[in-house]
């Protein structure tokens, strides 16, 4: 019983499924900090209100509706998507797509102390030979 459990949770799908989660929730926290600490004062200074809640509400018999309450959930929801796609999705397609034309990232170049002791390496090298 708990092998098949561990075989479920070792599938790819379900891995990539958690590591998601987690970092959705952690770009969720980054993007509400973001909005509370820039957005809702930008809003305060110009409608005079702490957040999109209060803007454009009425009432009708009673019944209140908010239009800013929508419209607050939608700034928060595409201020997440916008994140998550130019710092996760465009880096990783464009590594896709070197690795599909055959091209990986150059390394980097070696530095003065790796240089010397690839050297020292090809000597000793040479030595046993």
């Amino acid at each position: 019983m708990l092998k098949g459990f561990k075989e479920f949770i070792m599938r790819g799908n379900v891995v990539d499924l958690a590591v998601a989660v987690v970092i959705g929730a952690a770009f969720t926290k980054i993007i509400g900090a973001v909005v509370d600490g820039l957005i809702n004062p930008l809003i305060a200074a110009i409608f005079g209100k702490t957040d999109l809640t209060g803007v454009w509400t009425f009432d009708i018999n009673g019944a209140k509706f908010s239009i800013g309450l929508i419209l607050d959930a939608a700034l928060n929801f595409l201020f997440v998507a916008a994140a998550i796609y130019f710092f996760i999705v465009m880096p990783l397609n464009k590594l896709a797509e070197r690795r599909k034309r055959g091209q990986e990232p150059e390394p980097d170049p070696l530095t003065t102390d790796q240089e010397l002791l690839t050297e020292i390496r090809d000597l000793l090298r040479s030595r046993q030979a």
